[in-house]
Formats: structure tokens, C-alpha cells, sequence
């Protein structure tokens, strides 16, 4: 099948070879690798049937002391919490508990957060509505008619409605900042490697984010700070010429003098009063004393092409591939994750989502004729995006746009056809992914109301820069509030 066409003595030597390697492998399967310790109490909680936005409710209560003391805590259903299951959204996964928490699960814990349970989260998040986990749709806490934006769902909408002070979202193409900006919250996509990512499944690792989703702007400083890991107050990955943490000290700080470019190109196929909500609101940093004018940079409009091979081809080798992890990644692997989602691919393959089925379909055909080379331009293109984004951010502190185009949309029903359906999933993520692909801090914040429903503004800084966009942030929000 290979077509290596060995001649028989090459047969001979490679059969003798792979025996020697087998006892390798045999060794690497004796090792025990050290499993982290679980080190709070807790029970394996329950299923939650009356809040669409819970999939199991725990209580797992932290250290006494810390940041996030007396903060209850909503984790994406994503994210591993030992001991309590995770469905990912997806039948796939039904019945799996994993055996250790995320990392960013143990610094919540350690910092003082209560975690009260899993929120839904779309099926393997593959989607940017709320209409496709496996336990039902997440309505939106404005109009239940209405989608809450996905893949982070339920941590928004529990967030949203104060059932919970902060919670975990997880962001491929925007799903943390989607279901924020429909639900008027803050959301934040860190810095891409600022927040560890181990302990959560996977998409496509070069696009995998975990961040704060929040009611304030000091909430999400504070939840960020704990999950960055920053004991010291100091983080060695950060530019030197950038301001340092504490986030949670510094947020307050003003932002005279900052400059802040309106992004033209995010603000084109908007709806009309979502661009001039955003603008407006923008505007309005003028009065905390910052310099607001407008940017173009054109290759903006292209991010959403570039994001598509990486996506389609990554998950695909992945997700499916390579059960949840793939390759190539220096990082802790989830075996028992693997083992599971192993069995239910070979098993239920039908039982993956409308969205990945596409994303497998067409990734196998690519592959087969064009060996991959659009995932490897798409990556190079990737590195141009970042320089561009990088070039505009040596002028201006922060840059400006709408999050989404529009304000939520209705939830499907059995009148739509399974194409407007699948539309509806993906459809409005023009500003969101180009900043899954080359990094760089991204935060909502709610702008206004348009027709009774929350409007975000994107904010997006340099790299490691996380600071300065909560502190503009932090400004728009006390203007907004006053």
C-alpha cells in the first residue's frame, strides 16, 4: 500500500529492525509517567436538568486564601476537573471522567475560586452558536429566542445571569469573545501561550486559547493574573519594554496618551448600527484622555480565508487523526482523553458533529490531491498577518472593531434548511479568527444595547501586552458606567 516496492533482503532488515523498536515501545508502555495530584476534596456532583447552561454541577471549594477567594467559578465543559465528567458538548464523549484537573483548573482552586460545576459548551466546539451540544441549545439570557454565541456557551450565559462571578471559556475562532459580546459581558482571548492550555481538549494547537469570561473588567484582570500563573508579579516571556503584571493592581491605571486605532477593515460588513454603536463608543475614550483615529490595514480582510486550511486540515489531524491530540506538540498529552475519544471515533463516528463531518470530508479530499500545501501556505501566511498586526501596533497601543457584525441571532428552527443552519453556526467571525491565528490579545467589552441586546468592541494589543487592552477596557467601562 505504500508503494516502497522493498526488495526482499530490505524486508528482512526492516522486520528485524521494527522487532528491536517493539521493545522500546514495550518499554514505554511499563513506565509510569506521574499523574498530578488532585488535592481538593470532592464529590462527583450531578447532572443538571433544569439550567441549559450547565451540563454537571459540582462544588469544589479552594484554598482559604487568595485572588480569588470567595469567587464562585463555571469551567467550559472542555476542561478537564478531576473526577467530575466531561462531554465536550458531544455524544462522543458521554460517560468520560477524566483523573486530573487542568492547569488552569489548579490555580483557580489554589487562588481561593469555588468551582460550582461544567458549563455546556458546543459539540467539540465546532461551533460559534449554541444550538449544537449534545444536551440541548443554550438560550440567551436577553431573548431565549435568540442564540448566546458559541463554543462557550453556558459559561457565558451562567456568568451573564450572576449565577456564577467568573467563569472558563475556550477560544479556536472566537468562542470566547462570541457568546461574551451576545451576552455583554467581557471576554478575553489571552495572548496565545500567556495561559496554559494543558488539561483542555484540544482543536488545533496552534490556535488553542483558554481565557477569562467575566461581568467586570477587574474580574477578568484578576482571573487572568491567576490563571497566567503569576506568583512573582514577574513573567519572563514578556517584552521588556512592556508593562508587567499584576493585572489585577494595575488595571486602573488611566490611559492618557494612548493611542488607539479604529481598524477600517473591521468595521466593513457590519450592520450599519453595530459599526456605529462600536464607534461611538470608542469615541468616548477621547474623554479618559486617549488619542482615537482610524487605521486601515487591508490583509484584515483575509484573516478569515487564512484561518480556514489551518482549521479544516488541523482539526482533522488532530481531532480525528490523532484522537484529540496529534503530534508535535512539547506539552502533557491526555491518555486516558486519547484512549476515549479513540474508541468513539472507530465506534459512533456518526455521532460527530455537521460541522466536523464537513471539516473531515473536505480535509481528506485536500489532503489526497494537494498534500497539504494549503495548511502549510496558509501557516506562512500566518507569520506575514502577525508582522502586519505587529507594524500597525508599533503606532497604536490598542486597535479597535466591532466583535461580530451583527447582534445575536435567532435560534434555528425545524423551518430552516440544514444549510441556512450550518450558516448560522459559523457565520460571524470576520474579526474574531484572524486573532486566533496570529495571537494576540483580544477583549470584548459591551458597547450598548441595539434592539434591547448587548453589542461588544473588540480591543486588540500587542503580544504579551494583555495589560494595556484591560486597561483601556477598564476606562471604556467606567465611562460606560458613570
Amino acid at each position: 500500500e505504500m508503494r516502497l516496492k522493498l526488495t526482499p533482503e530490505e524486508t528482512s532488515a526492516i522486520y528485524e529492525w521494527c522487532g528491536e523498536t517493539c521493545r522500546s515501545y514495550q518499554r514505554v508502555y511499563e513506565l509510569i509517567p506521574p499523574t498530578p495530584l488532585v488535592r481538593y476534596p470532592r464529590t462527583p456532583g450531578y447532572r443538571e436538568q433544569e439550567d441549559d447552561s450547565w451540563y454537571y454541577r459540582c462544588d469544589i471549594k479552594g484554598a482559604e486564601e487568595g485572588l480569588l477567594a470567595g469567587k464562585t467559578v463555571a469551567i467550559k465543559d472542555n476542561v478537564s476537573v478531576a473526577g467530575v465528567p466531561m462531554m465536550n458538548g458531544s455524544k462522543l464523549l458521554e460517560g468520560f471522567v477524566p483523573d486530573k484537573d487542568a492547569t488552569v483548573v489548579s490555580r483557580i482552586l489554589d487562588a481561593g475560586g469555588r468551582i460550582l460545576g461544567k458549563a455546556v459548551c458546543e459539540d467539540l466546539c465546532c461551533s460559534a452558536s449554541s444550538f449544537t451540544s449534545a444536551s440541548g441549545p443554550v438560550k440567551n439570557p436577553y431573548d431565549p429566542t435568540r442564540s448566546t454565541g458559541g463554543s462557550s456557551s453556558g459559561s457565558a450565559s451562567l456568568v451573564a445571569r450572576k449565577v456564577v462571578d467568573v467563569a472558563i471559556g475556550g477560544d479556536q475562532g472566537g468562542s470566547i469573545r462570541i457568546p461574551a459580546s451576545w451576552c455583554g459581558i467581557v471576554g478575553l482571548k489571552p495572548t496565545y501561550g500567556l495561559v496554559p492550555y494543558t488539561g483542555v481538549m484540544p482543536v488545533e494547537k496552534t490556535l488553542d486559547h483558554v481565557g477569562p469570561m467575566t461581568r467586570t473588567v477587574e474580574d477578568c484582570a484578576s482571573l487572568l493574573e491567576v490563571i497566567a500563573g503569576y506568583d512573582d508579579g514577574n513573567d519572563p516571556r514578556q517584552f521588556p519594554s512592556l508593562p508587567h503584571p499584576p493585572y489585577s493592581k494595575l488595571v486602573n491605571y488611566g490611559i492618557k496618551g494612548k493611542k488607539i486605532g479604529l481598524l477600517k477593515e473591521g468595521f466593513k460588513d457590519m450592520d450599519e448600527e453595530v459599526a456605529r454603536v462600536v464607534r461611538q463608543a470608542a469615541l468616548t475614550l477621547e474623554e479618559a484622555g486617549a488619542e482615537v483615529s482610524d487605521v486601515s490595514l487591508p490583509i484584515h480582510n483575509d484573516g478569515k480565508a487564512i484561518w480556514s486550511p489551518i482549521t479544516f486540515e488541523g482539526t482533522y489531524q488532530m481531532m480525528v487523526k490523532g484522537n484529540g491530540h496529534g503530534y508535535g506538540w512539547k506539552g502533557t498529552y491526555d491518555l486516558q482523553l486519547q484512549e476515549a475519544l479513540a474508541k468513539a471515533y472507530n465506534l459512533r463516528p456518526f455521532d460527530c458533529p455537521m460541522t466536523l463531518k464537513i471539516a473531515m470530508i473536505f480535509s481528506e479530499y485536500i489532503q489526497r490531491n494537494y498534500q497539504s500545501k494549503f495548511y502549510s501556505k496558509a501557516q506562512n501566511l500566518v507569520q506575514h498577518l502577525t508582522k502586519e498586526y505587529n507594524r500597525i501596533l508599533k503606532d497604536y497601543d490598542v486597535m479597535v472593531m466591532p466583535t461580530l457584525p451583527s447582534i445575536a441571532y435567532k435560534l434555528p428552527t425545524s423551518n430552516n434548511t440544514l444549510r441556512e443552519t450550518l450558516k448560522l453556526a459559523q457565520g460571524m467571525v470576520k474579526n474574531t479568527k484572524p486573532f486566533n491565528l496570529t495571537g494576540h490579545p483580544a477583549l470584548t467589552i459591551n458597547a450598548g444595547f441595539i434592539e434591547g441586546l448587548p453589542c461588544g468592541m473588540m480591543i486588540v494589543g500587542r503580544m504579551f501586552d494583555d495589560l494595556t487592552v484591560l486597561q483601556v477596557a477598564r476606562a471604556f467601562e467606567k465611562l460606560r458606567d458613570c
